[in-house]
């Protein structure tokens, strides 16, 4: 199994991204990441830091392989059960750009199917 070099500083960030995820629930919002962070866990070099993950009703429609920190941020996510909860009947989509921008947008799930 690969090592989980981001999972450490995405749990560090999880009381402002669960403050966010509450927020998007009304508006799309987003806030800047410190660089640095993610820098001490690990080199990307120039494959960067840049994702874009989709999660519906908590599962991830859209592939981490690629993207180690994509993935450890969904596993720090998983380990957080207000933020489990708050995944439910709902579509959330998390990126982050080339400027450690983190953006997060909700979108309430259709019960119809």
């Amino acid at each position: 199994m690969e090592e989980r070099t981001y999972l450490q500083t995405w749990k560090k960030y999880l009381p402002v991204i669960r403050l966010h995820l509450k927020r998007s629930l009304t508006e799309d919002q987003s806030f800047k990441l410190n660089i640095t962070d993610f820098e001490s866990a690990g080199d990307r070099g120039k494959s960067g830091y840049t994702f874009s993950i989709t999660i519906e009703n908590g599962k991830v429609t859209t592939s981490l392989s690629g993207s180690p920190v994509a993935r450890d941020l969904y596993e720090a996510l998983k380990s957080d059960e207000t933020i489990k909860a708050m995944f439910a009947d709902k579509s959330v989509k998390i990126a982050v750009g080339k400027t450690f921008l983190l953006s997060i947008k909700t979108t309430h799930l259709s019960t119809y199917k």
